[in-house]
């Protein structure tokens, strides 16, 4: 079992910057696959970033140019580094992990609010 373990949340004002971690219980492989998601109440879990098994990091659309993902593979550890934040950027983040068997774990959660 792979445990992530996940830091960084709080609370932000608007146009603040938030660096999430998220370190891994074992080492991270270069087959796996990082991802950041978030949900918002009442919305679906969204994907908002991902690191692709060739070191590039996707966003979604609205988060794109605002937010970068990395990994610092010596620390198990990714990290979400966020900027200009907005309201809407509001909810629950979640790292996931899919590593190259294919099996897939989530971090706990990490409470991230952007208000005045």
């Amino acid at each position: 079992q792979v445990q992530l373990v996940e830091s960084g949340g709080g609370l932000v004002q608007p146009g603040g910057s938030l660096n999430l971690s998220c370190t891994a219980s074992t080492r991270i492989s270069s087959l796996d696959t990082l991802a950041w998601y978030r949900q918002a109440p009442g919305k679906a879990r969204e994907r908002v970033a991902i690191m692709t098994r060739i070191g590039i990091g996707n966003y979604a659309g609205d988060v794109q140019g605002r937010f970068t993902i990395s990994r610092d593979s010596a620390k198990n550890t990714a990290y979400l580094q966020m900027n200009d934040l907005r309201p809407e950027d509001s909810g629950i983040y979640s790292c996931n992990l899919i590593i190259w068997q294919g099996d897939s774990y989530w971090g706990q959660g990490t409470q991230v609010t952007v208000s005045s």
